[in-house]
């Protein structure tokens, strides 16, 4: 086949991955593999028809066998093992911050809106536990 026949059998196998259907990273492998076989062509390593499927097909085990388990497990794992978690850290209330009552605060480089969930009012200047983010709100309780 032509060095652009393999590019479009990748292109197509990787659309169809990509686009079409879940098949776990089968068809992104052959389709790389394809794209690698016509890019060996276009630079000049000429082979039989039979020795560029042969190549194909050897290129694709080789990928199957050394990244697809791998890439496929961290892709969908779902975060496992991922903490994206701000609760338990601490804030500076710069204002009293009564329960119930909001206010700013600088938290990571960012200004904050901050909720005081606790039974008991914050003063300012003193810290406070970050409980949850709820968007871009935290709610703290005092230390």
């Amino acid at each position: 086949m032509t060095w652009w026949a393999w590019m479009v059998l990748g292109a197509v196998l990787l659309g169809a991955e990509l686009f079409a259907v879940d098949a776990q990273f089968y068809l992104v492998f052959l389709g790389v593999s394809a794209a690698v076989v016509g890019l060996a062509t276009l630079f000049g390593i000429v082979l039989p028809e039979w020795g560029q499927w042969l190549a194909f097909a050897v290129i694709s085990l080789a990928f199957f066998l050394t990244f697809r388990k791998a890439l496929y497990e961290k892709l969908r794992s779902g975060g496992q093992g991922f903490e994206n978690t701000i609760s338990g850290d601490s804030v500076t209330v710069t204002d009293n911050l009564e329960p119930g009552a909001n206010a700013r605060a600088e938290y990571r480089g960012t200004e904050w809106t901050i909720r005081n969930v606790g039974a008991t009012a914050i003063t300012a200047g003193s810290r406070a536990k970050v409980v949850k983010a709820d968007g871009v709100t935290l709610h703290v309780e005092a230390e």
